[in-house]
């Protein structure tokens, strides 16, 4: 450590303990800036470079830029290093992170290194959440049929899990059945002031921060925690010590007034505020919510909030430490000393938020009054898209009409009134367009706020009593982010009434809203096959992206789990809940919503009285131990991983390091062809899908071809271990629209030498046997969604060299550099359009190995058909320093082999 930094180190007494920190007060006072004008946020990245000054990649220059801020919007400012104090992952994204990690490993004996000097340096947490299919529902066994089928369907998986947690140090997997990452990280793993012992024995503090394997860890920012999502490979970087590097961003601060009116939920707000923030373009910005009125919210209100900055386009979503932060540490249980440390630490360091705070200086404010808001959705394609409640027949019949894209369907005058007979139990029905068929209460965003929680299963429970049932074509799943949640429903008395109407837990996890919604009685399937309806699934989740949710249904809605239990009992989407009843009840009475909907003042009482914190305390009493499958599971003991070339599962992934075609920063792109020509909001759903793998997916034929029924097929989420099936599945969502192929949706383009119509990964292979190099085109928000590097990983197996868009996601575009895939902007106010590109042309673009600097200009000359040609300059999304040296190698996993 360089001996000016011991100037900026000062000493907190606790008790009988004494902590080292890096005072950030003291800094801005030796510095002669004014520490208070800085946003909380920005003054935890001071923090963080202060502490790593002298580690590699960081300096104390690093420090003077950040507190030299200007709040000033668009401000050209220095790129800076970030280091988490912790990584954390979910086994979908976190699986492809350890095979990569494995397969360094292997790389590095190869090369006759020490093995074992790849291993995670800093604190990692893998939670099993993501694999949990509802194929059982709406019976008591649900929940015991579906982990018994996920274990057996996975094993081969967790065994991966079980021995990276065994072979790895500063790796902790949390087994599968427990509870969703972002809870357990809210409710266990976050530290809020993370401690670390030192090998002399002395002890230093620091804000806890988190980068995530998956684009929700932002839930985290709700308890005064920095963190965001980034790709696989980044996080790999983060847990062998290589920090991240990002320009300063800018910060804006949003003033929450005013309070929620009846009958709107902390679902409405989150929703409300996430579109308001999309619209006013949050990529790449921090925002920072103050007033008195965020004042005012509980911790798991703000993580909601936080929980949808990927939807509304943000880094992340801050709330400062405040007493609030403190409140919720008690509730859940943390033990007395640290929360009282917590204070006084975040004190020390002017981190702890009292008061107004007039000094802070934002790059752009708004006022944002939540007496405002009122129930909504969103959808039925994207989360940002938002109405009333009230208006919700209207907005989907209008969506019904209208040209298909983000927000049609294209149905034709004569086809709006199909509908289609179907026998279920014996009992004949007739669904329609609007029809709902999934109605679940997913366990991400929602789960987290009691008070959403208790809402839904008050109106199930006077539901219930009144008779009142869920539609028979409806099918209904409850998956809680933590066991926490069903323990204080059920010393509620309120999971009865959830459980008569068929919200039976289906298990802890993420289900229904990555994808693991699982199949939908067969009668619907053939029915909705041969009507090609128009049909529903309500979930109170974060994504409803097109095709994410199941195959055979095309509208997806956001909602607030109460009206997630609303939608299930009245069977469509086209119903007026004012003025139509949901039923009769025994007495023969109409029942209408609002008759069963509970006060607000009845929430409270039960959220006040029926959460102590020790059902917090015994939750996560010895959880690493508490799964008997997970206890029992035998793992071989070798340094190296033994992957078996027969796998389907887990394969060892050399294509990191050999190469796989012509991807990335090997060479300029010469007459390249393009393989998808896309539009606007194309979503890592979109080019990496997660869930079903469908039977006419070249994914599904390879599997066939290996002996694999369809029944076994499992998901793309599941089967990342695998290169060959991920490959196959690039680009092969059914609702994806390639402008080549002439209004023909799904993963499907034209070979332009041959003008042949095929998949697009039988098309690529064709274009690699002939030595092409291939470009993706798209248009705005390029990458929207999840943090998946899959998205990328599959993207450069298909041999695509480069993507011109007219922007790109954060996380995506990161995760297309790291692997040696080269982002371009169009310059403003240009586009696909305007320089009036087909997707025929031929593309060559060259000095791609020279380019010096970050967000270079690029030239990309064109041939068109008739023999014509002209050029275009873009700018190389390569955004820092950091970045270019890992596309010069190639990408990040062949820098990292040669640094070991």
């Amino acid at each position: 450590m360089a001996s000016s930094h011991k100037n900026f180190q000062s000493i907190l007494t606790f008790g009988e303990k004494t902590y080292r920190f890096f005072d950030i007060v003291k800094f801005s006072q030796q510095t002669k800036k004014n520490l208070d004008r800085l946003p909380y946020s920005i003054r935890v990245l001071l923090e963080g470079c202060l502490r790593n000054a002298g580690k590699k990649g960081f300096s104390e220059e690093h420090a003077r830029a950040i507190i030299e801020w200007e709040s000033a919007p668009g401000s050209i400012r220095t790129a800076v290093p970030f280091l988490p104090a912790r990584v954390l992952m979910q086994d979908f994204t976190g699986v492809p992170v350890l095979n990569d990690l494995a397969a360094l490993r292997a790389a590095v004996q190869q090369d006759g290194k020490d093995p074992h000097a790849v291993n995670p340096r800093i604190p990692s947490n893998l939670v099993i959440d993501h694999s949990l299919q509802v194929s059982a529902y709406g019976c008591p066994e649900a929940r015991s049929i579906n982990e018994q089928l996920e274990f057996k369907q996975n094993f081969e998986r967790y065994q991966f899990l079980k021995w990276s947690q065994a072979e790895y140090d500063n790796l902790q997997v949390l087994p599968p059945g427990l509870g969703i990452c972002h809870q357990v990280n809210l409710e266990l793993l976050g530290q809020v002031a993370f401690t670390k012992k030192m090998p002399d024995g002395e002890r230093i503090i620091y804000p806890d921060s988190v980068l995530g394997t998956d684009s929700h860890t932002t839930m985290i920012n709700g308890l005064g925690i920095i963190g965001w999502g980034v790709g696989g490979i980044e996080a790999l970087a983060a847990m062998l010590e290589y920090p991240s590097e990002f320009s300063i961003p800018d910060v804006i601060g949003v003033r929450l007034t005013g309070s929620l009116p009846d009958y709107a939920t902390s679902t409405d707000l989150t929703l409300t505020l996430t579109a308001k923030l999309r619209k006013l373009g949050m990529v790449g910005k921090f925002v920072e919510i103050y007033g008195e009125s965020a004042a005012s919210l509980p911790v798991e209100t703000r993580a909601m909030i936080a929980n949808m900055s990927p939807e509304s386009g943000a880094t992340m979503t801050y709330f400062p430490v405040d007493s609030q932060t403190i409140t919720y540490l008690e509730r859940t249980g943390r033990s007395l000393e640290h929360t009282k440390l917590v204070k006084e630490y975040f004190r020390a360091q002017r981190l702890f938020r009292e008061g107004v705070d007039e000094q802070i200086e934002y790059s752009q404010t708004f006022s944002f009054d939540m007496g405002e808001v009122e129930p909504v959705l969103a959808g039925p394609k994207r989360p940002q898209d938002i109405f009333a409640f009230s208006n919700a027949e209207n907005v989907f019949n209008a969506s019904l009409m209208a040209k298909k894209g983000l927000s049609g369907f294209g149905v034709s005058e004569s086809e709006k009134s199909a509908q289609a007979n179907v026998k279920l139990d014996d009992e004949e029905y007739i669904i329609s367009h609007g029809t709902v068929l999934i109605a679940a209460i997913t366990s991400c965003t929602n789960t987290s706020d009691p008070s959403v929680m208790i809402t839904a299963a008050l109106i199930a429970k006077k539901a219930a009593e009144k008779g009142l049932l869920c539609k028979p074509w409806v099918k209904t799943s409850f998956a809680p982010g933590s066991r926490v949640v069903d323990a204080y429903l059920e010393k509620a008395g309120l999971l009865s009434g959830l459980n008569t109407l068929g919200f039976n837990i289906v298990g802890y996890g993420c289900t229904t809203c990555i994808g693991n919604s699982g199949p939908i009685k067969p009668a619907l399937s053939e029915a909705l096959l041969e009507s090609k309806l128009i049909t529903v699934s309500i979930l109170s989740g974060n994504r409803n992206f097109e095709g994410r949710i199941h195959p055979d249904i095309q509208a997806n809605f956001l909602a607030s789990p109460p009206l997630v239990v609303a939608y299930a009992l009245a069977g469509t989407i086209a119903f007026n809940f004012t003025n139509t009843p949901l039923g009769t009840d025994k007495n023969g009475q109409s029942v209408f919503l609002h008759d069963i909907y509970p006060t607000n003042k009845e929430v409270a009482e039960i959220s006040v009285t029926m959460i102590p914190s020790h059902l917090y305390t015994k939750n996560y009493a010895d959880i690493y131990k508490s799964s008997e499958r997970w206890n029992s599971m035998q793992v071989p003991e070798s340094v190296i991983f033994k992957w078996e070339e027969k796998s389907l599962v887990i394969n060892e992934p050399g294509f990191l390091f050999d190469g796989f075609g012509d991807g990335g920063a090997l060479g300029d792109i010469e007459n390249g062809h393009v393989l998808a020509f896309l539009g606007d909001s194309i979503t890592t759903d979109h080019i990496s899908p997660a869930g079903q793998i469908s039977a006419d997916n070249p994914a599904a034929a390879y599997l066939i071809k290996k002996g694999v029924q369809q029944k076994d097929f499992i998901s793309f989420g599941a089967r990342r271990g695998n290169h060959e099936v991920m490959a196959r599945g690039t680009f092969s969502n059914p609702r994806l629209r390639n402008k080549l192929t002439r209004g023909v949706d799904g993963g499907f383009t034209i070979h332009i030498p041959s003008g042949d119509m095929l998949s697009i990964y039988d098309a690529a292979k064709r274009y690699m046997k002939d030595h092409i190099p291939l470009v993706i085109i798209a248009g705005k928000a390029y990458g929207t969604g999840s943090s998946r590097d899959w998205a990328a990983k599959g993207t450069y197996l298909l041999g695509v060299q480069a993507v011109i868009a007219e922007s790109f996601e954060r996380i995506h575009r990161t995760n297309l550099v790291c692997m040696g895939i080269l982002p371009l902007q169009f310059k403003k106010h240009e586009t696909a359009e305007t320089l009036e590109l087909t997707g025929s042309e031929q593309f060559t673009i060259r000095g791609i190995s020279s380019i010096k600097k970050p967000n270079a200009e690029v030239t990309v000359t064109v041939i068109r058909n008739d023999g014509s040609s002209d050029s275009f300059i873009t700018t190389a999304r390569i955004d820092t320093p950091l970045e270019l040296e890992y596309f010069k190698a190639g990408g990040l996993m062949r820098k990292l082999r040669a640094d070991f």
